[in-house]
């Protein structure tokens, strides 16, 4: 076994430890923002702990944070949106990732720069074809324009990535589903699919995530309060207080607080799933 010198360790958990600090330090900013009570503006002092301990604003943003919208509404719009995007993403993006991993047709390589020029194009090259077809289909002030738009925008990425997932799949195995008389979807469902789960649940999460932080495409189909989602929330607070809004910055600190505990328990649940089938998934 290679020794590490100790020179070498200390230099690798310093770096460690600054890169640990360099993530946390910003969320703990944010977390104490949302619990001092001592705040009736914009923070002028960087504090480790709040001033004053105070749940007010957390108990304000659980009851309206933006104007008259209930937080429930903000959240739910936010889940429908967010899990319809990745649902479709996902389902769309799944057979067109299979085909491009394991057939050979006219135009394959075509088709995927295509989609890698899709993705790497920033969003604001679509905003106003996106416009055009959601109005002419009648839906572009409905959240159904935010889920295709979002889904749009993640299929690019869930593809690519799939399809790196079919390729790692030995073809071996779906041959001898073949001699067994497996037909090509018995044998995708049966015997691919849950071999690329893994890679499945991390494409179906980055476009869950996508899709739960986006606001600047949002505002260009949203119309009305009820159907704000809650990173248009927070961005429509932190305009408020840069133009010298009265609301506390604790209602901020409240509200980007509770918006990731959802991302955060989605990631709990996945990564131990996406752990039990990296390690087990063979041997099963």
């Amino acid at each position: 076994m290679h020794k590490i010198s100790f020179l070498r360790q200390l230099a690798t958990q310093l770096s460690l430890t600054l890169i640990g600090l360099f993530v946390m330090l910003p969320i703990w900013g944010m977390a104490r923002l949302a619990f001092d009570g001592s705040l009736k503006g914009r923070p002028t002092e960087f504090r480790f702990l709040p001033k004053t301990w105070s749940f007010d604003a957390l108990m304000q943003v659980l009851d309206r944070p933006y104007q008259s919208v209930d937080f429930q509404v903000l959240l739910k719009n936010s889940l429908l949106v967010s899990a319809g995007a990745a649902l479709i993403a996902i389902l769309l993006g799944m057979s067109l990732a299979y085909a491009f991993a394991r057939f050979r047709f006219p135009g394959r390589q075509s088709g995927l720069f295509a989609l890698l020029l899709t993705a790497v194009l920033p969003p604001v090259a679509f905003m106003t074809p996106l416009y055009i077809i959601l109005s002419l289909l009648h839906i572009r002030t409905t959240l159904m324009a935010l889920v295709i738009t979002y889904a749009a925008f993640a299929m690019p990425f869930c593809i690519w990535n799939m399809r790196a997932a079919f390729q790692s799949i030995p073809k071996e195995i779906e041959e001898a589903a073949f001699l067994d008389g497996a037909g090509d979807f018995t044998s995708f469902v049966f015997i691919t699919l849950p071999l690329a789960l893994p890679s499945i649940a991390v494409a179906g999460l980055i476009a869950f995530l996508m899709a739960y932080s986006e606001f600047t495409l949002g505002w260009l189909f949203v119309e009305k309060a009820e159907t704000l989602t809650l990173a248009m929330a927070i961005y429509a607070m932190v305009q408020t207080q840069y133009s010298g809004g009265a609301q506390p910055w604790s209602y901020l600190g409240s509200l980007a607080v509770i918006m990731s505990i959802p991302v955060v328990i989605i990631f709990l649940i996945f990564q131990r799933t996406l752990l039990e089938r990296m390690m087990f998934g063979n041997a099963e």
